[in-house]
């Protein structure tokens, strides 16, 4: 593998996230964001995450400001074309996903590999549309699935789509691990295995407090002390994103042609009243007073 600067496209929770987690493992990274805005957000948050792990002693100072260094912060996507490796990260929706690919597929050399951190859109669709632009190319695409925060959390998804070769996914493995994550391979079925086993729990969660089986704090802790989860469905939930819990629901609905995968009905009806848990301040819990 010859891959030293990293691409990441999207600069938000999970973008940034994974920028963040490469520079440290001493890969140049070149983090793109259209909104301005976004982008200058992600450089502060990576300046404060630095500087707590410094704080806390968990990395040098020197290790920290080396890091910083290796982060170049852009808003237009050309300069993604220095890149060996690129990982996108934008909202999850196909068509947009499809659209950056289609582009980058123009600008990238022939050999890099192009990753998506989708959580569950197909992988074999994403890639189908860098075959439109350029023959072939739908072999160097592949899911990498990271997970939220991206620092803490160990494991990554690697999902190989219809069209992946097999040295894509090998060199995909490998700098997962380069990366200090634990990379699982998962073959490209709606919603791969986390989110096809976590989101129906998720939302059979939301149908038992919409039944009145248990308040939300309740069942949350029920599941915590009797299940030995971390974290309860619900309180889950509001961390990912209601909204995207919707999504995956949905997408789960339509990829295996079943209703039962349907988003309850009262997690829709938060999601339309603005409830989108922790990035709104409010979900199936309320967070005003912590923010």
């Amino acid at each position: 593998m010859n891959v030293k600067t990293v691409g990441v496209v999207g600069a938000g929770q999970m973008g940034g996230g994974i920028a963040l987690v490469a520079a440290l493992n001493k890969f140049n990274v070149i983090v793109c964001d259209k909104s301005v805005e976004q982008q200058h957000k992600c450089e502060a948050d990576h300046k404060k995450r630095l500087a707590r792990e410094v704080e806390k002693q968990r990395i040098p100072a020197a290790d920290a400001e080396a890091a910083s260094k290796r982060i170049r912060y852009v808003h237009v996507m050309d300069f993604i074309k220095d890149s060996d490796f690129v990982v996108e990260a934008a909202v999850e929706n196909l068509q947009v996903k499809k659209d950056i690919f289609a582009s980058l597929v123009k600008m990238v050399r022939e050999d890099v590999i192009l990753a998506t951190n989708t959580s569950s859109i197909s992988i074999t669709e994403i890639a189908a549309a860098t075959e439109l632009v350029r023959k072939g190319s739908a072999a160097r695409v592949i899911g990498m699935h990271f997970f939220n925060p991206v620092p803490v959390m160990k494991l990554v998804e690697v999902i190989k789509g219809l069209q992946t070769a097999e040295g894509t996914t090998a060199t995909t493995l490998e700098l997962a691990k380069l990366l200090g994550k634990t990379p699982i391979p998962a073959n490209d079925r709606p919603g791969f295995v986390s989110n096809r086993v976590l989101m129906p729990l998720i939302n059979e969660a939301f149908y038992a407090w919409m039944e009145g089986v248990a308040e939300p704090a309740h069942l949350d802790e029920i599941m915590k002390l009797g299940c030995n989860f971390p974290m309860g469905p619900l309180r889950l939930a509001d961390f990912i994103g209601l909204d995207t819990c919707e999504h995956i629901m949905n997408v789960l609905a339509d990829g295996l042609n079943n209703d039962r995968y349907r988003a309850c009905p009262l997690l829709k009806q938060l999601v339309a009243a603005g409830r989108l848990g922790d990035k709104s301040g409010r979900g199936v819990f309320d967070y005003s007073q912590t923010k």
